[in-house]
């Protein structure tokens, strides 16, 4: 199996079935990553469908230095703000975003879930915790996608599982307490 940077190289010289490669590789993780932030089947899927294209404009000079992942976070962050404030439903900006939390409804016994234990962290601790254990990046990686130092990814994370080891939702949520 061809690695990322490699099937870039043959996509670049015109090869069809590589660019495939690349879709059906990465089409799934592009998804997840969209829905996560428009949670909007529709929209997600404009988003995937725009990421690829953006990734075929840039083929013809692009060169891989990092994971493709890594490489198509903040294309696919920035798509889906864009579909969001196009679609008329929220206007959002990093800024908004750095100041939004989330406020879910109540959680009972029956309801708690994900989201609702992460909605206890600010939203930059809760995406470099979802980038490094939803999407396994490394923090170095975190850091090149989000474009930030990487001792600020490292004390976001720190500061993420204290703010998680000390909150009881997060123990009922993982122990069934």
């Amino acid at each position: 199996m061809d690695s990322d940077a490699k099937l870039i190289q043959r996509a670049a010289s015109g090869d069809v079935g590589a660019f495939e490669s690349l879709y059906c590789r990465h089409r799934d993780g592009v998804y997840r990553l969209a829905w996560r932030f428009t949670r909007d089947h529709e929209l997600a899927l404009d988003v995937l469908q725009e990421t690829f294209a953006y990734l075929l404009k840039k083929l013809p000079r692009l060169v891989l230095t990092s994971k493709l992942t890594t490489y198509l976070y903040p294309v696919i962050k920035h798509l889906a703000f864009e579909m969001i404030r196009k679609s008329n439903r929220t206007i959002c900006d990093d800024m908004a975003i750095a100041e939004l939390s989330f406020q879910p409804a109540l959680p009972t016994e029956e309801t708690e879930d994900l989201a609702t234990v992460l909605s206890v962290l600010p939203a930059v601790q809760r995406e470099v915790l979802l980038m490094r254990f939803i999407d396994n990046m490394n923090l170095q990686e975190i850091a090149d996608a989000l474009e930030i130092p990487l001792g600020t990814v490292k004390s976001r994370l720190h500061k993420a599982l204290a703010v998680l080891r000390g909150d009881p939702g997060t123990r009922r949520y993982f122990l069934g307490q």
